[in-house]
């Protein structure tokens, strides 16, 4: 067999009477890499964008991790609300999961409402060059936060027996495949395809209209994450068979090349 790298052996840290987990560390880390991208972005794209991102994201990244926290939950409701399950576990953010649909859906929200707060007091462009440039940023944040899966031992794919294999310890696989060592690192194929699209983005990005970016990354993002899900063994609810997050993968996805095409017909408003 050959294994390339194993599951981490530590997920936490232990300094005095705290706890530091890397699974938050992870999550911390991609959002101020993500805070950071999308300040110097938008400070390129207008006079008046100083502190913008920042104001923004303090409303918008505590509603962000609600809002993923609350879809995972929802689409995975036996984890928490079945036979085995804890109903208080659903708030122990620490030990993974975070719905990424919820997450950007709220997120942009709340985003959308406190830019729009900010527009009334200053001479800002429309949210979509906004919401275009944090959209690398968002996409380095999700790569950034899959480490955190890797520390949990969680989120991996079907068994795998090659030189790029995780080597996951028997008390994280799921029933059903416990005889197996190694299976596709799905937490790392996904931070590759984040990383990816956020490149592409920042170099083809300018040749876009306003809201065509944040489309392109949803709709890449989608696109990548359909594959990974159809690999991924962990338990989830599924609609035709199909996991559910493959569906939200479609429509979500559909919905954004849609608009993305339609604002290929609009004019460039500033």
């Amino acid at each position: 067999m050959n294994v390339a790298f194993p599951t981490p052996s530590v997920s936490a840290l232990e300094i005095g009477p705290f706890t530091v987990h890397f699974y938050a560390l992870c999550i911390i880390t991609g959002i101020a890499v993500a805070i950071w991208l999308g300040d110097k972005r938008f400070r390129a794209k207008t006079a008046h964008g100083e502190s913008v991102v920042a104001e923004v994201a303090i409303t918008a990244v505590p509603a962000g991790i609600i809002g993923g926290r609350i879809y995972h939950v929802i689409s995975s409701p036996a984890a928490y609300f079945g036979s085995n399950g804890e109903p208080i576990d659903a708030f122990k953010i620490w030990e993974g999961g975070l719905g990424i649909w919820g997450a950007i859906s709220i997120g942009l929200f709340a985003a959308f409402l406190r830019y729009r707060m900010l527009q009334k007091k200053s001479d800002l462009p429309s949210f979509s060059v906004f919401a275009d440039s944090l959209a690398p940023g968002i996409l380095f944040a999700q790569a950034i936060g899959r480490f955190g899966n890797w520390f949990n031992g969680e989120l991996f794919g079907r068994p795998l027996d090659t030189w790029w294999s995780l080597q996951v310890p028997v008390q994280y696989r799921p029933e059903g495949f416990k005889q197996f060592e190694s299976f596709h690192p799905t937490f790392l194929y996904e931070a590759i395809w984040c990383s990816l699209v956020a490149v592409a983005l920042i170099y083809f990005g300018k040749r876009l209209k306003p809201g065509q970016s944040f489309a392109a990354y949803v709709v890449a993002y989608c696109f990548g994450r359909l594959f990974i899900e159809l690999i991924r063994i962990d338990i989830a609810n599924t609609i035709a068979g199909l996991r559910v997050n493959v569906w939200v993968s479609l429509l979500v996805g559909a919905l954004s090349l849609a608009y993305f095409l339609r604002a290929a017909k609009e004019r460039t408003k500033s």
